[in-house]
């Protein structure tokens, strides 16, 4: 096949619903989103999932090197028939299981994209995992999940994945988009937001405590934490602490730490 034809075989990708697949075709849409990181403290950015590259070609016009990731061999080979600056940048692996050090060597980067959705919640957990690695995290999800990412206390859907990411990131909801805008259109709104890593994002307390404590209080998030945390054993003289009367959901970030860090010198 000759490179015409193949251009011509290559002219769309179809949607995967296996693989969550919901394509933006609004190109300003697209451009704002590319728009959203700051390009400070990295020179490079990885894109989840491009697609057929409408984040892409904005994306290829900044001042940083772009790679991309995509599991779907079919838009694997159109992103190369189309997109020639991706030339040894295209990453035709798994991002959840692969080794991102395989190309970045441990610098930094910055993750952006129109997330799967069957995915979605995971690629944030990853990337809490490569903190180090990453100062900046920007992209599309469907806006409840944008939302409850971005969520302070007192509402019902703060829970674990807004304690543990703004633990470490400043969230912030951005944009909301309708489903017309995408093929084929989902069922549901969705919504951009960026995380921007903490000057100090060191926890004061035992990490994997703090997860520990965070992901037990949720899991009964309608019970005081005296009730939920009690597989923690807590001694008598901790169990009287005014903290434990609250649910989950009143509780902000770095009250989750102070508790963290009470459960540990209590000797748990």
């Amino acid at each position: 096949m000759n490179s015409t034809e193949k251009q011509i075989k290559m002219e769309k990708v179809s949607a995967k619903k296996h693989l969550g697949q919901h394509f933006l075709k609004d190109e300003s849409i697209a451009k704002d989103i590319a728009d959203t990181l700051s390009l400070e403290g990295y020179s490079k950015i990885l894109e989840i999932g491009p697609g057929m590259g409408v984040l892409t070609k904005y994306l290829l016009d900044k001042p940083t090197e772009t790679f991309v990731i995509e599991i779907d061999k079919e838009s694997v080979e159109y992103l190369g028939v189309h997109f020639p600056k991706l030339e040894n940048h295209i990453i035709s692996k798994d991002f959840l299981k692969y080794n991102l050090n395989e190309v970045f060597n441990n610098e930094p980067f910055a993750i952006i994209g129109n997330f799967p959705y069957n995915i979605s919640t995971q690629i944030v957990f990853k990337t809490l995992e490569m903190r180090d690695q990453i100062p900046e995290f920007a992209g599309m999800f469907q806006k409840e999940v944008a939302q409850r990412i971005c969520e302070k206390k007192g509402s019902k859907v703060y829970g674990i994945l807004s304690v543990l990411t703004q633990a470490f990131y400043e969230a912030e909801y951005l944009f909301t988009v309708p489903p017309n805008v995408f093929n084929p259109p989902p069922k549901v709104d969705s919504g951009v937001l960026r995380l921007r890593r903490k000057a100090d994002y060191s926890l004061p307390c035992d990490e994997k405590m703090f997860f520990r404590v965070v992901k037990t209080a949720f899991q009964q998030r309608r019970k005081t934490l005296r009730n939920s945390l009690k597989t923690f054993n807590f001694s008598d003289n901790l169990k009287l602490d005014t903290i434990f009367d609250l649910r989950p959901e009143q509780l902000t970030v770095e009250q989750f730490i102070a508790i963290t860090q009470k459960i540990t010198a209590d000797g748990v």
